[in-house]
């Protein structure tokens, strides 16, 4: 029985004196559909169990994850043996991106032994992949778990996935933060929406004719909370109006973030 994990430099591999068990439980063949299997199933709810036992939020099934996770467990199953990247495979963030997964974070357990129930079992009792999988920060979980001459080759893919909403909804979302933290009142006229956006989206600098006296630019995997100094400035009671603009992100890389300028006048 084998198991990798990633991240925390995590490489164990378990080797046991003891009966290779026959699995009782439905498996995925290598040509399957992304029906979740009876392995699949009781390794999500198996993580959900350890996970409310201490109190985390509970992970939901992600297909994009899903099928991130079932193209890494069809190359295992191919060479027979288990990695995180096999030469010539993109490696986990990537994956995931490639697959329509929006995360912030992105971990990965990977297992090879005769049944679902032993691949749980090792996973938590190796400290790398427990900690994957008891992370408070993920909130999705894409399991993929492929049959092979006996052996199952398990796929468990974590994130924090980042939800797809609009540059309105984003605004909106920042903007609500702000007047419930102060007395700042919105700027909502199409001009200054659109001359925020473009703030924006460049460097330095800022958009329109009407000059902020402040300007904070920021990207977040969350809608949830202010930045420290953001929060400093609106606070100070120097500041009486804000104009809120999102914009798309300017990275190539795999992982999501909003970007957010705030600007502020007297």
């Amino acid at each position: 029985m084998k198991l990798f994990c990633i991240p925390a430099h995590c490489i164990l591999i378990v080797a046991l004196a003891m009966a290779i068990l026959p699995c009782a439980l439905a498996q995925r063949s290598v040509n399957a559909t992304d029906t979740p299997t009876i392995a699949e199933q009781y390794l999500l709810s198996a993580a959900n169990q350890e996970r409310a036992a201490h109190s985390l939020p509970l992970l939901h099934r992600d297909s994009n994850l899903v099928r991130a996770a079932a193209q890494h467990a069809k190359v295992m199953a191919h060479h027979g043996s288990i990695s995180h990247q096999f030469p010539g495979e993109p490696e986990l963030s990537s994956r995931g991106s490639a697959m329509g997964v929006a995360f912030s974070l992105i971990s990965e357990n990977v297992a090879e032994a005769p049944s679902a129930v032993q691949i749980h079992t090792m996973w938590m009792n190796s400290p790398g992949h427990r900690a994957n999988l008891l992370d408070p920060n993920i909130d999705a979980a894409g399991i993929s778990v492929i049959a092979r001459d006996g052996e199952l080759y398990a796929v468990e893919d974590f994130a924090r996935t980042v939800p797809t909403v609009s540059l309105t909804q984003q605004e909106s979302a920042i903007g609500s933060l702000i007047t419930q933290q102060s007395r700042i009142t919105l700027a909502a006229s199409s001009v200054d929406i659109s001359s925020a956006r473009q703030t924006c989206a460049m460097s330095t600098g800022f958009s329109g004719t009407r000059k902020p006296w402040f300007v904070m630019r920021f990207s977040s995997s969350s809608l949830t909370q202010l930045p420290a100094e953001l929060k400093t400035m609106i606070a100070s009671g120097r500041y009486h109006q804000a104009t809120i603009g999102a914009c798309a992100t300017n990275s190539s890389g795999p992982f999501t973030s909003y970007n957010i300028a705030v600007l502020l006048y007297p």
